[in-house]
């Protein structure tokens, strides 16, 4: 069998499992949901630390006492 051949039969079986993916499996979602609690924690401590939450109200101090 040639090379040509051989990664040709591999193509077709590699097109083959990718459409028959159905979607994410629940090691998948897990994972996901993970990631996604962390992330949302990190960004949590970001906003909720003094210079970042000084700026925050510094900006909407300055937003709200704008002249209309």
């Amino acid at each position: 069998m040639t090379f040509k051949v051989r990664l040709s039969s591999w193509w077709r079986a590699r097109q083959a499992a990718a459409r028959s993916d159905a979607g994410m499996t629940t090691s998948e979602y897990a994972v996901g949901t993970i990631a996604a609690a962390a992330f949302a924690a990190v960004l949590y401590k970001i906003v909720t630390s003094g210079a970042v939450s000084g700026a925050l109200e510094s900006m909407i101090g300055k937003a709200l006492d704008a002249p209309f």
